[in-house]
């Protein structure tokens, strides 16, 4: 055996019983990427591919264990964020996020996938817990990744068009996140779909053809490559471009483990 390390990334989300999405997807992104993945799980729920049954919340004191369990022993260079589903969870994860940011080995990167539906429809955050999201997170965050829903309920506005999806990345940037990557999956622009990039210095649109498919575990899974990718020591720009072909990839390959036709992602196809 050697001593090789590879870079840790941890999760901070929720676990899907049906193994698509959340926590399972994320540990399967990481490990495509060859990253050691943590996890800490803020909510475990009972899924499948065609809805979510119910939703238990651990105590905020164990969330907080797992955390702290994983900061006291890992270089984490990256924390994937994902379902977070009360506003009491989301105050303990930015505690701890504001405690280890500056005591971490490595400059810690923060990508807040801000997850409040399911795939299925099934509503993952409390109304209350909206507002904590902007105040708390978005200002922790290297990069935050909505799709076109979870940008409207964040900014309060609706976004028709891609001329409004273009001022809705620095609408969010004014929230207090670094970078945006807004998912157009929802937006019909033709042939292709179009996930816009914007740093403030940066602005870039990455553009792969739409597939007539329901994907199930999408978001989770691009933010968990885009995490993997700067845990690796890619500038946020490429990590999102490779995250993006990567989820792409997994989209072609995917497969119906259920009775839907929902797709869940091939994780292990050729990077």
């Amino acid at each position: 055996m050697t001593d090789h390390r590879p870079p840790s990334v941890l999760t901070i989300a929720g676990a899907d019983s049906g193994g698509g999405a959340g926590i399972q997807a994320d540990l399967k992104t990481f490990a495509a990427h060859r990253i050691h993945g943590l996890s800490a799980i803020a909510a475990l729920t009972a899924q499948h591919t065609r809805a979510v049954t119910d939703v238990h919340v651990p105590p905020i004191a164990f969330l907080r264990a797992q955390i702290d369990a994983c900061f006291d022993d890992f270089d984490i260079r990256a924390v994937k964020l994902g379902m977070l589903a009360t506003a009491e969870v989301i105050h303990a994860v930015a505690d701890a996020l504001q405690a280890y940011q500056p005591r971490a080995q490595h400059h810690l990167h923060v990508v807040l996938d801000p997850v409040m539906v399911a795939t299925s429809g099934a509503k993952l955050l409390a109304d209350d817990a909206l507002e904590a999201m902007r105040q708390r997170l978005l200002p922790l965050a290297s990069i935050v990744t909505p799709n076109i829903p979870e940008a409207e309920l964040l900014l309060g506005t609706a976004i028709t068009n891609g001329e409004a999806a273009e001022c809705a990345t620095s609408s969010l940037r004014a929230l207090g996140a670094r970078a945006v990557l807004l998912k157009g999956g929802h937006l019909d622009e033709g042939a292709s779909v179009i996930d816009r990039y914007d740093d403030g210095a940066t602005r870039a649109a990455f553009t792969h053809a739409r597939m007539r498919i329901d994907g199930h575990g999408t978001g989770c899974t691009l933010a968990s490559a885009i995490a993997a990718n700067l845990g690796l020591g890619l500038s946020l720009p490429e990590a999102c471009a490779r995250a993006t072909d990567y989820v792409h990839g997994a989209l072609l390959g995917g497969y119906k483990p259920g009775r839907s036709d929902i797709v869940v992602l091939d994780h292990f196809h050729k990077l």
